[in-house]
């Protein structure tokens, strides 16, 4: 199984939607939740380039936003 990890924060919608949809098809991750420690938050734009979330890493690729077709090719490959 590969490791799967979610940056999200409180407010953000398709935070949900990724974790919803993640338990749905029974993939376990790992949630960290970069407005709890926004010293995270600078990380992952260090690493990504990107400020938005969620932001999803699965064994090293990242994706961000929500998009099942994405992590599921992510989670296959």
């Amino acid at each position: 199984m590969k490791n799967v990890i979610v940056y999200t924060t409180n407010s953000c919608p398709y935070c949900v939607m990724v974790k919803n949809f993640l338990n749905q098809q029974r993939i376990p991750f790992k949630e960290i939740n970069v407005e709890a420690k926004p010293e995270l938050m600078l990380e992952l734009v260090n690493k990504t380039g990107q400020m938005g979330v969620p932001q999803i890493e699965i064994d090293g690729q990242w994706i961000v936003g929500f998009n099942p077709n994405a992590i599921m090719n992510a989670l296959n490959n």
